[in-house]
């Protein structure tokens, strides 16, 4: 997608707060409490129908960090004293033995993901220790797609053989930004030969996709400190490039108050951060995903995207689509396509629930039957560009997302009529703003104020 495709007027017009749509309804429109027996039962229906089709996906929390990163939002903990390690694996493994009750078969295993905070923050040891009684419990899809979050710092030849050892083939970088003066108010310190050590690593062990995620907005960002790192970045050729946009919300996250907001581009500099990275990226071939992802053409994302097999959950976007995504870990989520459902964010209340031999579900959501069919139509937007109308919904259509709809019309973003919407070049670059043209829940009951807990879309 090239760079005259690009319009400033239009970024700027619909830079407002909306969700990612990693679920639907998102996460602030679900109940505090759930069901867990209604949960349960809903588990293991969700698995019958699955399990022997397509396989489970599973992502893991492992929520540790040595060091605070001031910019970060995610749930973690910060310690150097590593002899968390041995109890928190130990709680996982009795979570999953616990699920395992509430399969009537053995699980077939198509995706994994280990996310956080940082999991290289764990030994090669305890890693393998959690995966392997996964993995040895199960059957591995001769498709299946593992992937880690690594922290170039601390991830190491011996992580990396152990993962490529077990089937793991993708690694995800926290790079965030190069320039020095980013990285000490982020609290972020790696040297470039770090990331390139840690990249090299893993080409040369066998891994076959890196990705690097990069964040425009950070405090003290300027246009030239982005343009080198895009440059140093795209010397280094990762296959896929993450580029986030910084949200600031020290009300949430209180790492974010060690900073204030003079340190932060004006949203007009914010604008033209995006702009220039995403022109760089462009020159490089990276192709645009969707929601700020972008894949080089021979990356298996770009040709998910291509062929229209890209799926989106909570891990973002990925070529594997099991229908039952399984969260293990403090704060992970579930979905089995019909209902979610987060563990406690709590590491205490996420103990005592798994050692009383109880499912550690907090908050969650049971989707209606309109829930499924809205979320249909943002998923295929998000991921195939394209989506079409059921004539049943034309009523809820024409109520809710028409309206909102001419508007992307207007300016060139779709083309859509009663039956069908489809982006065009443009549209790519807009996609959250037009997946939330069918999000009845934030049409029906957000306030202004309320929108604002969302990030904007650049």
């Amino acid at each position: 997608m090239s760079k005259r495709l690009v319009d400033g007027h239009l970024i700027r017009k619909y830079n407002e707060p909306v969700p990612r749509y990693t679920s639907y309804p998102t996460v602030p429109f679900w109940d505090n409490g759930i069901d867990e027996k209604k949960w349960k039962r809903s588990f293991s229906d969700r698995f019958d129908l699955e399990n022997h089709v397509h396989g489970i996906s599973i992502y893991i929390h492992l929520p540790f960090c040595e060091s605070l990163c001031t910019y970060c939002g995610c749930n973690k903990k910060i310690t150097t004293n590593h002899n968390v390690e041995d109890e928190y694996i130990s709680a996982i493994v009795k979570e999953w033995s616990l699920y395992k009750k509430l399969m009537s078969q053995t699980p077939l295993i198509r995706e994994i993901h280990l996310g956080g905070g940082t999991p290289t923050f764990f030994s090669p040891h305890n890693l393998k220790r959690l995966l392997t009684t996964l993995i040895d419990s199960a059957i591995v899809h001769p498709s299946h797609e593992f992937s880690i979050e690594g922290h170039p710092n601390n991830t190491t030849k011996h992580h990396l053989e152990m993962l490529h050892s077990l089937g793991f083939r993708r690694i995800s970088y926290g790079v965030q930004d190069n320039d020095p003066a980013v990285q000490r108010i982020i609290n972020r310190i790696q040297p470039l030969e770090n990331v390139q050590r840690a990249t090299d690593n893993a080409r040369s062990i066998g891994f076959t996709s890196v990705n690097f995620d990069l964040i425009y907005g950070l405090p003290l960002q300027t246009i030239k400190s982005i343009e080198n790192t895009f440059r140093e970045v795209t010397e280094l050729r990762p296959d896929r490039i993450a580029f986030y946009s910084y949200a600031h919300v020290p009300w949430a996250s209180k790492g974010q108050r060690l900073f204030d907001e003079s340190h932060l581009p004006a949203p007009e500099e914010k604008v033209r951060l995006y702009m220039k990275g995403q022109e760089i990226l462009a020159a490089n071939g990276y192709q645009d995903i969707g929601m700020d992802h972008f894949a080089l053409p021979n990356d298996d994302l770009y040709k998910a995207k291509a062929n229209g097999r890209l799926h989106r959950n909570f891990m973002g976007y990925t070529t594997q689509n099991s229908g039952l995504l399984l969260g293990l870990g403090v704060s992970a989520i579930s979905d089995l396509g019909n209902a979610f459902a987060q563990n406690d964010k709590a590491l205490h209340n996420y103990y005592t629930a798994i050692k009383g031999g109880g499912l550690a579900v907090g908050k969650g959501y049971f989707l209606s039957g309109e829930d499924v069919a809205f979320r249909r139509y943002i998923l295929d937007t998000a991921c195939k560009g394209s989506t079409g109308f059921h004539s049943s919904h034309l009523p809820l259509l024409e109520q809710y997302t028409f309206p909102k709809l001419n508007q992307f019309a207007a300016d060139g973003l779709i083309e859509y009529d009663t039956k069908q919407l489809r982006l065009t070049g443009k549209g790519h670059y807009f996609i959250r703003n037009i997946c939330s043209a069918f999000d009845l829940h934030m049409q029906r009951s957000v306030t202004p104020d309320q929108k604002t807990k969302f990030s904007k879309a650049i």
